[in-house]
């Protein structure tokens, strides 16, 4: 059973659903999270800030269970960071502790990047990425070089070099699946962002929005990616026009501008060496990081190349690329 309870200015609806496959989720009204900083100048919905009013809240609780699995958890085993669910074993090679999670293990890879590396729109996707790459950048968030203190930096900090190595071999082994659809619309389904999971979800009262000048990412299914279901993906809405729009900026310029991302990242842009692949990639995340190396949050060689790349574009380019990059097959 699933039992919410909505706010609206004039009174307090609760609506009672029954799902064959859910838990008893029950619905309480919670207290929006302390809001997060954003850098200066940087766009608000890129980083998924909960909303002050939360609409409607719920909290998942018991035995829970996803389509095709014959694995069941109880849910607050797996709400934290620290033992993320395995849902699918026979998809992929043995994980080591550091992704599944242990003695010792507060953040588990597999909380945020899931077990197949998909991961969330406020984590990166990183199946099938070089392990290479994946070491580099960890070096990179225990430095201080790429800033993320409100999640990064600290765990790269707590982790040793032979843990973010097993990690990083393991997520390398992984083939990268499509997870994300890209629609393009002027007027997306009326959303708001949940305090649980920073997920963005539907608003219960229905209805559309303008998409204006936005990235708006949500679940195929609340519940299944609130239990961390690597089946279950995302549906991104973007502004129209905004992948025939991106792809003549990836590949070679519009309206003066270049960029050529195919130069480092590979023909199909699925990388190359140990350059990483951008398709496929969500375009939300891909928008959050294009934004921080404008910014200058994060650095290293590559990321410094990037920033003299991105310093010129404006926040519709940075849409549309993303959009486009998001909308290729990572395959």
């Amino acid at each position: 059973m699933i039992r919410r309870i909505l706010r609206t200015n004039a009174s307090v609806r609760i609506v009672a659903l029954v799902c064959a496959l859910a838990p008893l989720l029950i619905a309480r009204e919670l207290n929006a999270q302390a809001a997060l900083t954003v850098p200066a100048g940087l766009p608000d919905w890129a980083f998924n800030v909960p909303d002050a009013i939360q609409p409607s809240a719920v909290r998942v609780e018991g035995i829970v269970r996803v389509p095709g699995s014959a694995k069941e958890y109880d849910a607050a085993a797996i709400a934290g960071t620290a033992t993320p669910p395995d849902w699918f074993p026979d998809e992929h090679p043995a994980a080591p502790r550091s992704v599944t999670g242990g003695p010792g293990i507060q953040a588990a890879c597999g909380a945020c990047h899931l077990m197949s590396g998909q991961g969330h729109p406020e984590a990166a996707d990183i199946a099938g990425m070089p392990a290479e790459y994946l070491i580099r950048q960890m070096a990179y968030y225990k430095a201080g070089t790429r800033q993320e203190e409100a999640r990064m930096g600290p765990i790269a900090r707590a982790t040793s070099d032979e843990d973010v190595r097993e990690a990083a071999e393991y997520f390398a082994a992984l083939k990268s699946i499509t997870f994300v659809k890209v629609i393009e619309t002027a007027t997306p389904p009326k959303t708001f962002i949940a305090t649980a999971g920073r997920h963005r979800q539907l608003h219960p009262d229905g209805g559309t929005e303008p998409i204006g000048r936005r990235i708006l990412e949500i679940p195929e299914d609340v519940f299944r990616t609130t239990i961390r279901d690597p089946h279950s993906g995302y549906i991104a809405y973007v502004p129209p026009g905004s992948i025939a729009r991106g792809e003549a900026l990836v590949k070679g310029g519009a309206s003066g501008k270049t960029v050529e991302c195919a130069l480092c990242h590979g023909e199909a842009l699925k990388g190359l060496g140990e350059v990483p692949r951008l398709a496929g990639l969500q375009p939300l995340y891909i928008a959050r990081q294009l934004f921080d190396m404008r910014y200058g949050s994060s650095a290293g060689k590559a990321a410094e190349l990037m920033t003299r790349v991105v310093k010129n574009l404006s926040d519709d380019d940075i849409i549309a690329i993303s959009s486009y990059l998001g909308s290729l097959p990572p395959q």
